[in-house]
């Protein structure tokens, strides 16, 4: 950590004058510079130090944590000449921690009725003398400075010294068993306590008291993003406010906009969090009894006989009562391929029976949360729940940006006591991008547990932690995200590209390519116009030449340019993608997409697709046509196949021939290059061959014509291989000979790979 950097936060500290105020760094910002600064070995002003640890504690405080690893930093470093403010939040933990073990003792529970049994009021008053005795055990600093809460805490600890006197002159008579004892001054004592424990709570900080605020906007405020939302629920709110008000005085209306909702967004983005905010607002306002949610979905609702779906949906219209009916995926209560044995429109129609009959009706509100397209179709083919949404009464959330969720996945570590270097943070991000691949993304819920296996794998590996080392374990590294991103420390892309044999006009233009989508992305950093990029791409070539091979290096390093979020290879087939029945094959092709995303969709054969207008085939390829320009951002397909065939294709469907601009030719291996990747593999497996062997496979692959290339090469060397442990079974220990692949086994080899290729 840099001097001027110190100096920076010296002169910062002294802004900080009052706990109503916001200390001047953030509690991760402050984790951060006490982990820099500890681990440099840097010599800090003691009262640096101090201020420091003092935010950090009125951070804690601020969620909740008043007995911890802190008490012990912060009482080391008080002395004459230290920032007052230290003091102050040092008062302030003591006093809170004075406060909550008064208000654990229940008092309301204590009080004595005249109709009580002797014995039953002893217990009672026993109970509460020896809470008050320990409640005074507790130990008082004196804190001069403590103001308006330090006089409120005098009266608490007067008014427990008058309780406990008069208590134990109760408990003296009891156990004398003189029951005419007066029990009121007792009573009394005892409300004039919990009065005063209320009295020193108004006295706490704002940010302390439970009761904070009457706004129920203010939890919605302090929500990531959601901008727009806040905006329609904070206007929506003073509308219901103002309509409310306008009752009061007088004014009828008969085209009330309802409290029926629709909250729609994918997974994770808060819609349920939206709902119980709502249900808060129709309360405060007085609108409902309640902010009670009863939180249901399609398995709650339909029953597997006729009759149970209607009783279940009364039963949880009754539980709602007074606040609101949350049903998730509300869609899923009427599915359009089911047969008339499905139930949910029995519900729909009980829901609909409920909102509107003279029993329920503004009696409770229901909200429909899900997805929404899926949404509006249910809604829009349901004109009896239709009339009951109106369109005012519709919130869509949106996807969270990767720098919210950043945010979120700072304050779930934090609320656990961790939190991210700034490293850490960055190489996070590879994480959500990894995961943000479709629709199905959980949004915060999909960040809150990538955290979470943070987390649990540094709590696996760390040794136990200690007062004196309590800041490493609150520290997630750049090497603990490392641990759940392990696919960034793949080898270098490029040059799995040049140690592959041959394909030199391959390697060159995928070479190219790779160098433009680098180029594009930096202009798009700078903000320079970029020129769009058509990485669609088609492979032609025979079988064995390395198609798949390279296109598996092609996603890798698309992934290592910024452009794909997973880099990963998915090979399909015709089988793959096409149904026997309508309507499937566009679910499966879709699948199977989905199954790409961020990455690279192989098709080999690709022209197998198609074999016919009345072939489902045609479907699979306008579906993949379809899914491609939604998807242009996520995913890269790569059709495969013979050169003349793969050209008939592409022409043939003006959709491919517009979406595939790219073509990579895959030549037939030279006889040397089989020879060299013959030399390759034996190797790998640490075998040798004779120049003789050399000289027979050049001869024999210049009369032949090789079919299968590079397929054609593994297949001859295993078969070599199981002929040469056939010729030495039991006849040769040497390591020379265990190593050696003869040309006799080639020539066995070569016979048995072309009779089969014959067959």
């Amino acid at each position: 950590m840099e001097q001027n950097v110190m100096e920076d936060i010296k002169e910062n500290l002294y802004s900080w004058r009052s706990l109503e105020d916001r200390p001047p760094y953030t509690e991760i910002d402050l984790l951060r510079i006490i982990d820099q600064w500890k681990k440099d070995n840097i010599e800090v002003d003691q009262e640096i130090e101090a201020v420091l640890y003092s935010m950090l504690a009125f951070y804690r405080l601020k969620r909740n944590v008043t007995d911890d690893h802190l008490n012990k930093h912060l009482s080391s470093l008080e002395g004459n000449g230290i920032h007052p403010m230290v003091y102050e939040v040092q008062a302030l933990k003591h006093y809170v921690h004075l406060y909550n073990y008064m208000k654990d003792i229940n008092l309301s529970y204590y009080p004595l009725r005249e109709t009580d049994f002797d014995p039953v009021k002893l217990k009672k008053a026993k109970a509460l003398l020896k809470e008050l005795k320990a409640f005074k055990k507790q130990k008082m600093r004196d804190y001069s400075n403590g103001g308006s809460l330090k006089h409120a805490y005098d009266d608490i600890f007067k008014q427990a010294e008058e309780l406990e006197d008069i208590t134990e002159r109760i408990v003296f008579a009891l156990e004398r068993r003189k029951s005419q004892q007066e029990i009121s001054p007792y009573n009394d004592q005892i409300d004039m306590l919990i009065r005063k424990v209320e009295l020193f709570h108004h006295e706490l900080p704002y940010f302390l008291r439970e009761d904070q605020t009457d706004d129920p906007l203010e939890e919605l405020n302090q929500m990531i993003g959601l901008d727009e939302v806040k905006d329609y629920i904070s206007h929506y709110y003073h509308y219901l406010k103002y309509h409310k008000k306008r009752k009061e005085v007088g004014f009828h209306m008969v085209d009330d906009q309802g409290m029926n909702m629709v909250i729609t967004g994918n997974p994770g983005t808060g819609k349920t969090t939206i709902a119980r905010l709502l249900a808060d607002i129709y309360y405060r306002l007085g609108l409902l009894e309640s902010n009670k949610v009863i939180e249901v979905n399609r398995s709650h609702l339909v029953g597997s006989f006729m009759g149970q779906s209607e009783e279940n949906t009364r039963n949880y219209v009754k539980q709602a009562l007074g606040g609101v009916l949350f049903i998730d995926e509300a869609y899923n209560l009427k599915r359009e391929d089911h047969t008339g044995n499905d139930y949910g429109q029995a519900v729909i129609d009980t829901l609909v029976s409920s909102m509107t009959s003279q029993e329920y009706a503004n009696k409770f509100a229901v909200i429909f949360a899900g997805y929404s397209e899926e949404m509006n179709q249910f809604l829009w083919a349901n004109q009896g729940l239709r009339s009951r949404f109106p369109e005012g009464n519709f919130i869509k959330l949106p996807d969270f940006t990767d720098e919210e969720l950043l945010q979120i996945a700072e304050e779930t570590a934090l609320q656990n006591d961790y939190f991210f270097t700034k490293k850490a943070r960055n190489r996070f991000r590879s994480l959500i991008e990894k995961a943000r691949v479709d629709e199905s993304f959980g949004n915060a819920r999909t960040v809150k547990d990538l955290v979470l296996k943070v987390i649990f794998h540094i709590g696996a590996q760390q040794e136990m932690p200690s007062h004196e080392n309590w800041i490493k374990h609150m520290r997630i590294s750049e090497a603990d995200i490392a641990l759940l991103d392990k696919g960034a420390e793949s080898s270098n892309p490029m040059q799995q590209l040049e140690q592959l044999i041959g394909l030199a006009d391959v390697k060159e233009e995928v070479k190219k390519l790779s160098a433009f989508v680098r180029v594009q992305q930096k202009r798009k950093a700078k903000d320079l116009p970029t020129v769009p990029i058509q990485l669609h791409s088609v492979f032609s070539g025979n079988p064995g030449t390395g198609k798949t091979t390279v296109a598996q290096i092609f996603a890798k390093i698309l992934k290592e340019c910024g452009l794909l979020k997973r880099g990963h290879l998915v090979v399909a087939s015709r089988s793959d993608l096409v149904a026997g029945y309508v309507g499937q094959t566009a679910m499966k092709t879709k699948s199977k997409i989905r199954e790409a995303l961020g990455g690279v969709l192989f098709i080999d054969e690709a022209y197998a697709l198609f074999r016919g207008d009345k072939d489902f085939g045609k479907e699979a390829i306008d579906t993949l046509v379809d899914e491609m320009t939604k998807r242009n951002e996520n995913l890269v397909v790569v059709l495969a196949g013979y050169k003349n065939e793969m050209e008939r294709f592409i022409s043939s469907n003006p959709g491919l021939e517009s979406r595939f601009k790219k073509y990579f030719h895959f030549q037939d291996y030279t006889d040397e290059e089989l020879l060299e990747m013959v030399e390759f593999h034996v190797q790998q497996y640490q075998y040798n061959i004779t120049d003789k062997v050399k000289t027979y496979l050049l001869d024999k692959f210049n009369q032949a014509q090789i079919s299968g290339n590079g397929r054609f090469v593994t297949n001859l060397i295993n078969e070599a291989i199981q002929y040469q442990a056939l010729r030495i079974n039991g006849e040769q220990d040497s390591i020379d000979g265990l190593q050696t692949l003869e040309q006799k086994d080639f020539e066995m080899a070569w016979n048995t790979v072309r009779g089969i290729e014959r067959k």
